[in-house]
């Protein structure tokens, strides 16, 4: 039945003393900062935030199930999860809808939020700086684009120190605040006189929200019957707007596992799979799927008649073989070079993990020379689907993930099958041969987009990516700045088609975090000189890696760029073009 409210700060008391508690079946946490900041320039102004559901468990059945705390001190890498309560033997209300919302207030007003900053890598130690939520109480005077009124904003204590155009007050401290007093006193010890009535009343309105307005209404479910709580939980999330799909089917795998704790075990697996390498950005949504794919459950697809008491059965019994297979798979693709930075499709680890399951090869597959030219199969053929615009892993996933699996499962038990593999994708129009217009658009890709690795990974498959290696411009970026190209005499219309080839594949190469490091602003010709004394050495790595001409002078450029260009074109022509590895024309025209 409905209640009526109650306020934001009892709510948030309930939470830390654990009476509200999260189910099983909810998902993780999945705000963005500015979400958060929306809610609660929507609560000073005035607005519905909506109706929870919640589900009054009595104390002897609280004891059957598990429960999860709200996340407080969110951090996006080392901290994204709800954390698990130990067996609960008192009554508690559980929420079943509104737990968005609730970790919102609940990081707002006690804890603290660390998303990664654009341009830092995954594993960098200065990639996530804890923010608190701050308001700025000279905001307030009009509206902006998307309708705030009021400046809510998480930012790092040094960053709201300062800030001198604005007054931040974190919005942490006005639990603590029992009234006007000592608001009035926290305006006055740091705001001009003029400025202290104006910022006094924004504060005056977040303690009152915050305080005293029953701002929390709620629905309250008082049934003791899993079924039925499951029931509604899914009527209520079916449509799409509160949870994913994968999220619902995730609930019902939680339900019906036995032994094992669904969720933990899957969230756990993609936290170990994400720590991998250089750090991916796999979801649990791979994970499910990778259960249907790797189990041979007849049906693939995102369906909640493929999630059932037996199916599910058979994902947890064969579970240790997923997370194996899976986790080898992303160590493998590791050892290509890839990333969460570079790995353009997930969905493309899903065979390979098949097929390691099936050949259950243990993790030195990855190392010895026994498996060398397995591995090499592997790696041109992700290398090759993830190259292909027209996309080889969106739509159809699902036929096509069945159709290379029963590939697969009828000749992969001694070696990758690279061109069977081909040959059925051609079958279903994922064809891996490229048509000329294709090759010289790959010729063209540039520098920053998630395929230019998979493509010199293709063209230079010698090179062992084990180690970290970057993606290098051949000629110095730094060179191509308008100031310094006119100063060495070049001409507008030249300095024009210098910048447009700067980024080019052409001009592109991979290497090694430290050398590319050295290599610095360095010209090619120079750098190659420091690198390799010997001219036979020099000549050699010249050869394999395609640097023709003189490479000494900027005005080698444009000579070296044709040059390259046209041999890069010979190698994709080798190894993408007509009769040589990809599928016969015929292919792509069968059923």
């Amino acid at each position: 039945m409905y209640q009526t409210g109650e306020t934001i700060k009892s709510t948030i008391e309930e939470i830390q003393r654990h009476e509200y508690v999260l189910p099983a079946i909810q998902r993780e946490f999945v705000w963005k900062p500015e979400q958060i900041a929306r809610l609660f320039d929507s609560l000073m102004q005035g607005y519905p935030v909506g109706t929870l559901l919640l589900w009054r468990v009595d104390a002897e059945s609280a004891n059957k199930y598990s429960f999860y705390d709200f996340v407080r001190d969110y951090h996006e890498r080392d901290n994204p999860h709800c954390p698990r309560l130990p067996a609960q033997h008192a009554a508690l209300t559980a929420v079943l809808d509104g737990q968005q919302r609730l970790t919102a207030l609940n990081i707002g007003l006690c804890g603290s939020m660390a998303t990664k900053l654009k341009g830092k890598w995954w594993k960098s130690p200065d990639a996530f700086p804890k923010k608190f939520l701050y308001l700025d109480l000279l905001s307030g005077i009009e509206t902006d684009e998307d309708g705030s009124l009021y400046q809510f904003a998480f930012l790092s204590e040094p960053q709201a120190a300062g800030d001198e155009s604005a007054c931040w007050f974190r919005v942490s401290d006005v639990l603590r605040m029992e009234g006007g007093p000592d608001m009035l006193d926290w305006v006055n010890q740091r705001l001009a006189q003029e400025l202290t009535s104006k910022a006094y009343r924004v504060l005056d309105r977040l303690h009152r929200v915050i305080h005293t307005e029953k701002v929390i209404a709620y629905y309250e479910e008082k049934s003791q019957e899993l079924s039925r709580v499951l029931n509604i939980f899914i009527r209520m999330n079916s449509g799409g707007t509160v949870l994913s799909y994968s999220d619902l089917l995730l609930s019902i795998a939680v339900a019906q596992w036995k032994r094992l704790d669904a969720r933990e075990e899957i969230h756990r697996l993609v936290d170990e799979l994400n720590d991998i390498g250089d750090g991916f950005q796999l979801s649990q949504d791979l994970v499910l799927k990778a259960g249907l794919v790797l189990t041979d459950i007849g049906n693939v697809g995102f369906k909640v008649e493929n999630f059932d008491e037996a199916n599910m059965a058979v994902l947890e019994d064969r579970w240790e073989e997923v997370r194996r297979a899976l986790r080898l798979t992303v160590q493998l693709f590791a050892s290509f070079g890839y990333s969460g930075q570079n790995l353009r499709a997930t969905s493309v680890l899903l065979p390979v993990a098949y097929y390691l399951r099936q050949i259950d090869p243990g993790d030195r597959y990855i190392s010895i020379a026994g498996h060398a030219e397995d591995r090499q199969q592997v790696r041109t053929w992700v290398a090759k689907s993830l190259l292909k615009t027209s996309g080889i892993w969106g739509s159809g996933l699902d036929t096509l993930l069945t159709y290379l699996r029963e590939t697969l499962r009828a000749e992969g038990h001694t070696r990758f099958p690279a061109r069977a593999l081909e040959l059925q994708m051609a079958k279903r129009g994922k064809s891996l041969h490229f048509e000329p217009e294709e090759l010289e658009d790959l010729l063209d890709m540039q520098y920053g987009k998630a395929q230019t690795f998979s493509l010199l990974s293709l063209l230079f498959p010698f090179i062992d990516l084990q180690q970290q290696h970057h993606v290098d411009h051949v000629f110095p970026k730094s060179g191509f700045k308008l100031t310094r190209l006119r100063k060495q005499g070049f001409s507008d219309e030249e300095v024009v088609d210098y910048q447009d080839r700067r980024d080019r594949i052409a001009n592109l190469q991979l290497l090694e975090g430290h050398a590319n490091i050295e290599k610095q602003d360095r010209l090619p010709g120079e750098w190659l000189l420091a690198m390799y004394p010997d001219p036979a050495a020099r000549r050699h790595y010249c050869e394999r890696h395609s640097l023709l001409g003189t490479l000494n002078e900027w005005s080698d450029f444009g000579q070296f760029y044709d040059q390259r260009r046209e041999a890069l074109r010979v190698r994709l022509r080798d190894l993408l073009g007509q009769g040589t590895g990809g599928a016969d024309p015929d292919d792509s025209h069968s059923q």
